[in-house]
């Protein structure tokens, strides 16, 4: 407990990818530092209809309005710059207004870091939140790793983020490697504080959507963002082996979302004949995504092996596991730490092997159920966000030594949120929702939209 007048732990959260609070991980972290007794404030760029300013369960939100999405390597000057500068502006206005102890940044972009080194003449602390990494990521979208110098001045932000952060939070054991690696921070020095859902949304019954179920094939669930890094055209040149190698049409694929390779992947699927197989539904959020996923047979995950996604959690796997769904995917690291006992792995990158596994899986339903009960298990019980709390306040109990965060108390019971707000839970993007009112294109420098759990 807070002893009366013992000041408050002050935290100021600087987002760029997302507004707040559609960025699932950012909110999920403020609201859990708010209800642990800090002050929490979020500057952000601004949706469609949103104020500059409101407070959101005690977080006090600051928001520019947001620059207009464009294309090229101008065009993404110009909206990073801008966004920076209207974060340090706001930055000013909060410093003035409410003050904070720590600047936690969240990436991408890790440009961040030159606010925070501002700050640090202050004696402020700087806690860098690595949600994606992104020079692998860049280096996954253009073939050929794109242009050596982007890769170069991505890979340089990201250790200068690690240079001067005073706590490093990562989402998973690779990343936690990797900042230790080619981070140089010390153990000491990173927490692991892993996304997942809500304990209470995994509990709640889901009815599963009857338009599906009536079609009376084994429905292939998909949902996700489509860059060209997301390897959806693994699953559809898949699905093509599924008809005419193993002689399989009794399915139906359902693939949800957006993303910059929609329109290539929907080409493919015109050249390969697979539109009465498969259905691209654009991006669907909330309760009616889960009712589309709680009425598939098999959900996939078709993200090929890559220095970014052998590293990358992916969000939608979690979500697949609390829907009790069997999973298909490629064997890489993260999957298999993820999701354990709930999915088939397969050999990275091999289509065929992808497509027989598929095939497998709709003639056993019985493993079908095993594998659905394992996840759900595991996500009900080790991977629901509240078991993650904690370890964030850990984290700030060691950057903030005279904190006034409550030690947890001895208890069985996992950490608990304020009540949900009606905002989507599963994100196309794991950095989740609608950027800046719109959804902005990839610009060839910083990667926004990603595909880990991030």
């Amino acid at each position: 407990m807070k002893k009366k007048n013992q000041k408050r732990d002050r935290i100021l959260m600087l987002l760029e990818n997302l507004p707040f609070p559609q960025d699932v991980r950012v909110r999920r972290e403020a609201f859990a530092l708010s209800s642990a007794g800090c002050q929490v404030a979020v500057i952000c760029p601004s949706a469609k209809g949103q104020p500059s300013r409101e407070a959101i369960h005690g977080v006090c939100v600051y928001r520019y309005p947001a620059p207009t999405a464009g294309n090229g390597f101008f065009a993404y000057l110009w909206e990073y710059a801008y966004s920076m500068a209207a974060s340090a502006a706001l930055s000013l206005v909060a410093f003035f207004r409410e003050g904070f102890d720590v600047i936690h940044a969240h990436n991408p972009p890790d440009t961040f870091v030159f606010i925070a080194l501002f700050y640090k003449l202050f004696g402020k602390r700087f806690v860098y939140d690595h949600h994606d990494l992104s020079p692998e990521m860049y280096a996954a979208r253009f073939r050929g790793g794109g242009r050596p110098m982007v890769y170069r001045t991505l890979l340089w932000l990201e250790k200068l983020s690690c240079r001067y952060a005073d706590h490093v939070i990562v989402t998973n054991e690779s990343y936690k490697k990797l900042a230790m690696e080619r981070g140089r921070v010390p153990e000491t020095h990173i927490t692991i504080v892993r996304n997942g859902l809500d304990l209470d949304r995994v509990m709640a019954p889901v009815e599963p959507d009857r338009a599906l179920r009536q079609i009376g094939k084994t429905i292939i669930g998909y949902v996700g963002v489509m860059g060209v890094q997301d390897g959806v055209d693994y699953l559809l040149r898949a699905l093509y082996y599924l008809i005419h190698g193993l002689r399989r049409t009794d399915f139906y694929c359902v693939i949800v979302g957006f993303g910059d390779a929609l329109e290539d992947l929907k080409a493919l699927a015109q050249e390969l004949s697979l539109q009465d197989y498969v259905r691209f539904t654009g991006p669907i959020f909330g309760e009616d995504l889960r009712r589309i996923l709680a009425a598939a047979d098999i959900c996939v995950d078709s993200a090929p092996a890559n220095p970014y996604t052998d590293r990358s959690t992916m969000f939608k796997i979690m979500e697949y596991m609390s829907l009790g769904k069997p999973i298909v995917g490629f064997d890489l690291p993260e999957h298999r730490f993820t999701a354990g006992g709930s999915a088939v792995y397969v050999t990275p990158n091999d289509e065929r092997a992808f497509a027989r596994a598929l095939e497998k899986l709709m003639g056993d339903p019985a493993r079908r159920e095993a594998l659905g009960a394992f996840g759900r298990e595991r996500i009900k019980t080790q991977l629901a966000w509240e078991y993650s709390i904690p370890n964030l306040l850990a984290a700030y109990r060691k950057i903030l030594p005279v904190s006034g965060i409550p030690e947890p108390e001895a208890s069985c019971e996992p950490a608990r949120l304020p009540q949900a707000l009606p905002f989507p839970e599963v994100s196309m993007n794991p950095q989740a929702g609608p950027s800046k009112g719109v959804l902005s294109p990839i610009k060839e420098l910083e990667p926004k939209q990603t595909s880990h759990v991030a």
